[in-house]
């Protein structure tokens, strides 16, 4: 099937009748490329599951047009969920409420909560509008990528992913570049399942109270695996110092050992030539934005062994940092 353009309202509105006939659709959003089906759809929904070789019991999050699109779906939404909405949607912030009975049962994994977002991207409104209009009240859409793979960041990803058959809505890259924050909000706390661009300190200042850390009693949500997000080569996570130290004991001729490596540092005159060598921005968003971008591409020029500098345990540099380590746990 063909790219279709995410600035041609045309193509807009064909993918929608594509996500209205139950059909898989690959959109952009600015955090990744989800691959997205009808909630409201079970049978759609397990085409999803199958795409990616995902398991049926790991939720989905949905996304909707707008705060009201969340009512379709909650079935409630607490004091807490609503301040978080009106301070972060349109946006990278995904919510855990309570979930209406008898709807969306295979999108949340056949839990009683279900994860909602309603993104920021305006290819991704556009189609979740038009979607609207035919009578899909939400997207489900995880990342476009095989189950526990590289999350993709642009359409060229996703069709290195799953080729000619998926009907791709090119939206360009994602400006954020890693999946969007989650937090649990069916309990009196917030509690934070997954990090993203969002910092703690922005989400506590809206909660008006602390952020609890995942623990036993939270929901199942996307991406929260200990091992994720992981390339085809061998991430390794290492402190700067234990990097340096592991390049300096390096023969000059390493052959085919196929290294490369992701630090914030250059690249000294003293590595060997064979390394492949990428810098890590200084500046946490920018460094999330090309983050899986930069793993691709390590892929693609052959590396089978990624070391990557920690990066700074700074609370901007979080989201980063915990698909660093979901990465290398793999």
């Amino acid at each position: 099937m063909p790219v279709l353009s995410g600035d041609d309202a045309a193509q807009v509105e064909a993918a929608a009748e594509r996500l209205a006939a139950g059909a898989l659709v690959a959109l952009p959003t600015e955090t990744v490329y989800g691959l997205g089906a009808r909630a409201d759809d079970e049978a759609a929904v397990a085409r999803i599951f199958e795409a990616k070789g995902r398991p049926s019991d790991h939720p989905l999050i949905v996304h909707v047009a707008d705060a009201q699109g969340a009512a379709a779906f909650a079935a409630e939404l607490s004091a807490l969920a609503q301040r978080l909405i009106g301070a972060f949607w349109p946006g990278p912030l995904t919510i855990i409420v309570p979930r209406r009975p008898g709807l969306a049962r295979a999108a949340a994994g056949g839990q009683d909560s279900i994860g909602l977002r309603c993104p920021a991207h305006p290819v991704a409104h556009a189609l979740l509008v038009a979607a609207a209009r035919r009578g899909v009240p939400g997207v489900a859409a995880p990342s476009a990528n095989r189950f526990g793979r590289v999350s993709p960041t642009t359409a060229a990803h996703v069709r290195d992913e799953f080729g000619d058959d998926l009907l791709v809505l090119d939206g360009g890259p994602c400006a954020v570049g890693i999946e969007s924050t989650i937090v649990d909000c069916t309990r009196a706390e917030p509690v934070l399942l997954r990090p993203g661009i969002l910092t703690r300190e922005q989400i506590e200042a809206v909660a008006g109270m602390p952020l609890r850390d995942r623990d036993a009693a939270a929901p199942r949500a996307s991406g929260t695996l200990e091992a994720h997000y992981a390339p085809r080569a061998k991430v390794r996570l290492m402190a700067p110092a234990v990097l340096q130290q592991a390049m300096g004991a390096l023969p000059a001729d390493i052959g085919g050992m196929g290294l490369a490596v992701y630090s914030r540092s250059a690249r000294p005159p003293a590595w060997p030539a064979a390394v492949l060598h990428r810098r890590m921005p200084a500046d946490a968003a920018a460094a999330a934005q090309e983050l899986f971008s930069v793993l691709r591409d390590l892929d693609t020029r052959g590396a089978q062994l990624i070391w990557v500098e920690q990066p700074p345990a700074d609370p901007e540099w979080e989201g980063v940092r915990d698909r660093l380590q979901r990465a290398s746990a793999a």
